[in-house]
């Protein structure tokens, strides 16, 4: 141990601990051709040792006095951040454990597994110090920093997100409706924001609305206000946000998923600046410039009769499309800056900085969350990363990483018309249950696989109620990510 070294220097391990019939045990358990072994009952010469030597792994019981693990951690990491620690004993309570982590412990034992869990951890941790002093000898992933102060600036070098901002300089200049596309968590509402900010109307009110979030009765009153007693629960006069944002910006996000009702009203304020509030006679008047984003093909919900074909003309003055993460790959290590040092500003993490081969993992994952999911993952690898440099193994990155996969076709490409589905699963001798059965269970673990497993999102594909496809998952037999329990 540890199993690999590509170094010649070998590695140095220091235990602590007041019990010399342990220190000689956890010895002889640890002991390889690769690893020094230094111990000691003495916890000030453990630190000592390990600080000036640089050590890759201290092993320290958590109860010893007058110095016990938890300071021994503490006063490690002091001088080395990076520092790999395990601590272990009898633990009686959790309140231990989470005390070691939040320190940045390695890992944390239970004295009596150490027998079959010592060897594992310390395989572990010493090839994590290794891995750290790796990338702490080699150049950081390249970056260019961004000016923390613009908390919605647009960040991308690549030149389809270039001509994304061009765009946004061009339409700030006129007072038209842009409708912003893109797929979940690229940013529309970071260009909704832009456009707003170098408009016109940058003094005036801006509103942003999510449609998807609130149901069509309510988001009528919301988007025009209501009368005193419109309905149930209208106890007084409201004012809605057509009315609060004259002369200035209302973003309508999600507007694909606003009700029809809603929209030929939306369509009447677009037309005239005239509007009634709900339950109401009066004939108001607004100026406001309409900002709309959806991550649908609007084209195919008018086709389908669920989006107004006036509306969505209304609405395309302008397009600004945003290219998905996977297509602007050359974006992702800025992303990465901006991001690691928005955490440390915000005290949410301290700063960390990005180890090439992790950077060549983010690179190569596909990102189906867009700027969205890298934003989760660098955070959720910040808060549990025990070192200030992430490793590969930091980052929780699913999926098969782009180089590996296979070329899939593109599923509008080569999904056959519904009469040859039909036939494709009538026809077929092989697979469980009728062939009613396996078509619906085929078409629900395609919803499922395409929303990602977002059950909101596969209910919409599919139209039906959250209960109804809780239901079907269950009755086939799914998980909620389309495959098998």
């Amino acid at each position: 141990m540890p199993a690999s070294n590509p170094s010649s220097v070998a590695q140095l391990a220091v235990i602590v601990d007041p019990d010399q019939d342990f220190l000689l045990w956890a010895e002889r358990h640890l002991q390889a051709p690769s690893l020094e072994i230094v111990t000691t009952t003495d916890p000030a010469a453990a630190i000592k040792i390990f600080i000036e030597r640089q050590g890759d792994l201290l092993l320290a019981e958590l109860r010893m006095a007058p110095v016990d693990g938890i300071e021994v951690l503490k006063r490690v990491r002091q001088q080395l951040p990076n520092a790999t620690v395990i601590l272990n004993g009898n633990l009686t309570s959790t309140n231990a454990v989470i005390e070691a982590m939040r320190h940045g412990a390695f890992d944390v034992l239970r004295r009596e597994s150490l027998s079959f869990e010592l060897k594992p951890a310390a395989e572990r941790g010493l090839q994590a110090a290794e891995q750290m002093k790796l990338a702490a000898s080699k150049p950081k992933a390249p970056v260019s920093k961004i000016p923390s102060a613009n908390a919605d600036l647009i960040i991308g070098r690549s030149q389809a997100m270039q001509d994304v901002i061009k765009l946004i300089g061009r339409v700030a200049r006129a007072d038209v409706p842009v409708l912003i596309t893109g797929e979940s968590g690229v940013g529309k509402e970071v260009v909704a924001n832009a456009t707003h900010r170098f408009s016109r109307r940058a003094t005036g009110e801006y509103v942003a609305i999510n449609c998807a979030a609130i149901p069509a009765n309510l988001l009528e009153s919301e988007l025009f206000g209501h009368e005193k007693g419109a309905f149930t629960g209208a106890v007084a006069q409201r004012q809605g946000r057509f009315e609060q944002c004259d002369g200035g910006t209302l973003f309508l996000d999600e507007i694909g998923e606003m009700a029809l009702e809603v929209q030929s009203k939306l369509l009447r304020v677009l037309q005239s600046g005239e509007f009634s509030r709900v339950g109401g006679n009066t004939t108001l008047r607004t100026n406001v410039r309409i900002l709309a984003a959806t991550n649908r093909h609007l084209e195919t919900e008018v086709e389908h009769g669920r989006f107004r074909e006036d509306l969505f003309y209304r609405l395309n003055v302008v397009r600004i499309h945003i290219p998905p993460l996977r297509n602007r790959r050359e974006d992702v290590p800025l992303l990465v800056d901006h991001f690691l040092g928005r955490f440390a500003e915000s005290g949410a993490s301290r700063r960390v900085t990005v180890s090439a081969e992790a950077m060549e993992v983010l690179l190569n994952h596909d990102w189906p969350g867009n700027v969205r999911e890298l934003e989760n993952t660098l955070q959720r690898a910040c808060v549990l990363t025990t070192g200030n440099v992430l490793l590969p193994q930091d980052l929780p990155v699913g999926g098969v990483p782009r180089k590996h996969r296979s070329q899939d076709p593109d599923p509008a490409v080569t999904v056959s018309s519904p009469a040859a589905a039909a036939a494709a699963f009538l026809d077929a001798e092989d697979g469980e249950g009728t062939p009613l059965e396996r078509a619906e269970r085929a078409v629900l673990e395609e919803a499922l696989r395409r929303s990602e497993g977002d059950q909101k999102a596969a209910c919409r594909l599919l139209g039906m109620t959250a209960a109804a496809l809780r239901k079907k998952i269950d009755q086939h037999g799914l998980s909620p990510s389309g495959t098998g329990n």
